[in-house]
């Protein structure tokens, strides 16, 4: 069977094809514009969410500026205020084979900031760098000379100018077209000075592109840099009656009472463990036991009772009248009082019978109880964001009002990465919207990319890995990673102990190893915190954990601080003294406000680690803080320091006084210099740079 044979079809006729669009009238609108801008940073999740600074810190923007050809090429940064006002800021070329430009800005004022980067065309760089070849050569130098008189008279027309100013130009233009003197002469008049200053701050810029605007969120100073104390408020104050063995509570206003040595020990932040009602059912006895007797005081993360959950107060500390109390004398004192937001509920709390629906039920019925296996928290209920989000969203942000009306401006948060990351998302930039003043602690002991999305998504401090990072490789290497592009939302706060951490190396350190982390805390990053007690170098840890023996999250613990004043029977026993001396450095050294300006430097000894600060300050000074620390605390170590001297704004040859601002020592230092540290002498140097 013969196959059927396919129609034939014949082949269009070859004509010539025409577009369907129109000519260009226009150049086209790229996604690069003209002269390509890349890669600015910072840009936290490419610009969708704020990159964080305070007032007057200096970081550094960058970006990735090319273009075509051998034209010259240039770059500014354009910081815009919250009102819409644009300062424009000079970049630097810093890397001709990579394109890379950097500035560095810092803003004047609180609120929400804009950056961007512009890519521009320098007709005058391009006429200078090619006037200064020609000209030398022979080749077309009176051309080249009017081509710069030319460029002089753009700038003129296009930029705004001082009278004192546009003069400057006008004389490049009229010594470019001085034929009655020599050639050299009439180069000098454009690519010399003044010509050149005036057109290096108040460029001419063609083919201007600009990359998308960052948002950047400028906050009060105590976002970034603050010294925080700790304390349970009911401890202090407490008092155990020696013939029965029963506590009597500390009260708000017994606290209040240890105001003045905290403020005298210069920390800025008193940090409240949760002062709200505490639940009786399953309630947690000494050292996390489940036999609690009638007496024990229970956690007060085991929050709400009969007398009320997050917005009330426990009736044996007092009430709003003394909690206001508390706060006004803080003030007074110079100190701003930190809550504990800890959102999880004990099984007494209202919220179980009033919103069931809150918390999470499993299959026999019961209400779920907080687990991080193969530790249990009986007494805890954790709250279930997911099943009535509109309606726990409300009831948190009406709890966080009654204490902002009671003058808290700061919320250290329990565990915010059990809680969803949308959530506090919201929270905060809604508390922000009446309160921008109010500032968030991540207490989260996780995964670093909780860590760093919670950072990224409005809080503005986080605890960190510090107590675990205890080598000089572990220390650089993390704070390197701290100070980088971390630092444009992540703001550390270093802690050496808290009432839930007491780290092998802390437990048996000594002395030594006390004053050691709290130095290195203190001075590696801006924000550091204390727990009470660090002063008494309480070290013992009870078996199988990593937290204090008899911890007072569990029970009361009086102190007896009269013990340790002057006259009393353990007078110079306590470390009080060196966190004063600690915190008056800090407050003396600008150059310790600041995260980003850490540097490293070498010491022979992997044992000694050496870092510097370096702060320019708005009058034109500097400071400069370098710390060399032992960080063995069991032995006296002897070795030599070698110091990147340019990174301390020195010359290699340079000599410079070292002044200990711990013991009142003072060395002539170089660039080579000999170190003892131990527990002989002093574990570590903070030393103030004198030139």
């Amino acid at each position: 069977m013969t196959p059927p044979t396919e129609p034939h079809v014949p082949s269009p006729a070859l004509e010539p094809t025409t577009s369907a669009r129109p000519p260009l009238s226009e150049p086209p609108q790229t996604p690069l514009g003209r002269i390509p801008v890349q890669d600015v940073r910072p840009s936290v999740d490419e610009g969708r969410l704020p990159a964080k600074s305070v007032v007057h810190e200096e970081f550094v923007v960058t970006a990735r500026v090319f273009r075509e050809g051998h034209d010259a090429v240039n770059a500014s940064v354009v910081l815009v205020d919250p009102d819409g006002a644009e300062t424009v800021v000079p970049m630097e070329c810093t890397n001709e084979g990579l394109s890379t430009w950097e500035a560095t800005v810092s803003a004047t004022r609180t609120g929400t900031w804009h950056y961007r980067v512009e890519g521009w065309s320098d007709p005058y760089g391009t006429w200078r760098h090619d006037a200064m070849i020609k000209i030398a050569a022979g080749v077309d130098v009176d051309l080249m000379l009017e081509e710069g008189a030319r460029v002089f008279e753009r700038a003129l027309a296009d930029v705004d100018r001082t009278p004192d100013q546009q003069r400057i130009l006008e004389d490049a233009v009229a010594g470019l077209r001085d034929t009655s003197v020599g050639t050299q002469v009439r180069l000098d008049a454009g690519a010399g000075e003044p010509a050149r200053t005036e057109m290096t701050e108040r460029p001419l810029r063609e083919m201007v592109s600009p990359s998308p605007a960052y948002p950047l969120l400028v906050e009060r100073e105590l976002a970034l840099t603050g010294a925080w104390y700790e304390i349970f408020p009911r401890s202090e104050g407490a008092v155990r009656d020696p013939r029965t063995g029963r506590w009597r509570s500390g009260t708000l206003r017994t606290a209040a009472q240890r105001l003045p040595a905290i403020a005298d020990m210069g920390f800025d932040v008193v940090y409240l463990t949760p002062i709200h009602p505490i639940g009786s059912a399953a309630k947690k006895g000494p050292n996390n036991s489940l036999d609690a007797g009638p007496d024990d005081p229970g956690s007060p993360y085991a929050i709400g009772s009969p007398d009320g959950g997050h917005d009330a107060i426990h009736p044996e500390l007092g009430t709003f009248e003394d909690f206001d109390y508390f706060v006004a004398r803080a003030q007074e004192l110079g100190l701003e009082v930190a809550m504990d937001l800890a959102l999880q509920c004990s099984p007494d709390h209202p919220y179980v019978t009033q919103h069931p629906e809150w918390f999470t039920t499993r299959a026999d019925g019961t209400i779920a109880y907080a687990e991080n296996p193969p530790k249990k928290y009986q007494d805890i209920y954790p709250l279930n964001f997911d099943n009535d989000p509109v309606g726990a969203y409300r009831e948190m942000r009406r709890v966080i009002q009654v204490w902002i009306d009671h003058g808290v401006k700061i919320f250290r948060v329990d565990n915010p990465h059990t809680k969803p990351v949308q959530f506090w998302q919201w929270l905060i930039a809604d508390v922000a919207e009446d309160h921008p003043e109010v500032i968030w602690l991540s207490e989260a002991f996780t995964k670093p990319a909780m860590m760093h999305t919670l950072a990224k998504v409005g809080f503005q401090q986080s605890y960190t890995y510090y107590a675990w990072r205890n080598t000089k490789h572990e220390l650089e290497e993390y704070c390197r990673e701290l100070a980088g592009d971390a630092a444009a939302y992540m703001r550390p706060s270093f802690w050496p102990t808290t009432h839930d951490i007491l780290t092998p190396y802390m437990q048996f350190g000594g002395p030594t190893a006390w004053k050691l982390r709290a130095a290195l805390a203190a001075t590696l990053v801006p924000t550091y915190g204390i727990y009470t007690g660090y002063e008494l170098h309480e070290h013992i840890a009870r078996p199988g954990a990593e937290e204090q023996i008899n911890n007072e999250k569990y029970e009361y613990k009086d102190r007896e601080w009269y013990r340790y004043e002057p006259g009393g029977d353990r007078e110079g026993q306590s470390l009080a003294g060196y966190l004063t001396r600690i915190n008056e450095i800090r407050r003396a050294h600008p150059a310790l406000h600041w995260l980003r300006n850490i540097v490293f430097h070498h010491a022979d000894d992997e044992n000694v680690m050496v870092f510097s600060k370096r702060r320019v300050l708005r009058d034109g000074s500097e400071d400069i803080v370098l710390v060399v620390a032992n960080l063995d605390p069991h032995s006296t170590r002897e070795t030599q320091v070698r110091l990147s001297m340019p990174e301390l704004g020195m010359d290699y040859y340079d000599r410079f006084v070292a002044r200990d601002e711990i013991t009142g020592s003072e060395w002539s230092w170089g660039e080579h210099n000999y170190v003892r540290l131990g527990p002989e002498n002093e574990p570590v140097h903070v030393i103030s740079v004198r030139r």
